[in-house]
């Protein structure tokens, strides 16, 4: 004699859970996936002419005490200005012990690659630095010069 088999049918389970949970895994891949992209800096293209003024070397507020190729000095203002036709120029005021306040004129040229900046000096070597938003940044000799519009 046979005996039926009874199998158990699987139950029909609604479908809104598994839409639901497929909607949200979906939507978190794509956060996932924007939020991974390098997005275009706003300032790789904004145009970075103007006169910038010194706020801090090396992180400590201008005018500052440091000590750079073994000579103590002071900081005491500074300003870089960056013309659209491919020149720069850095001013420098600060103080040595001991022969008093002098002040440092260069002059160099750029090149120009989204934010970032390259300059030549005249009679001298090249620095990086960058421009985001009202900020220039560089650091030349060892020193990070922040600066602002």
């Amino acid at each position: 004699m046979k005996t039926k088999s009874k199998l158990q049918q699987p139950r029909p389970q609604p479908a809104a859970p598994r839409f639901k949970a497929l909607c949200l895994f979906t939507a978190t891949l794509l956060l996932a996936a924007t939020g991974c992209k390098p997005g275009a800096d706003p300032n790789a293209n904004a145009d970075p002419a103007g006169v910038y003024s010194l706020v801090t070397v090396n992180g400590k507020n201008v005018p500052c005490g440091l000590t750079h190729e073994g000579v103590t000095l002071t900081v005491k203002s500074g300003v870089f200005t960056i013309t659209a036709d491919g020149r720069c120029r850095s001013q420098m005021t600060f103080s040595v012990p001991q022969r008093g306040d002098m002040s440092r004129d260069v002059k160099a040229t750029y090149t120009r690659q989204g934010n970032e900046l390259t300059m030549q000096w005249e009679g001298a070597g090249t620095t990086l630095g960058s421009v985001h938003g009202n900020s220039f940044t560089m650091t030349n000799e060892d020193m990070v010069l922040a600066y602002q519009k």
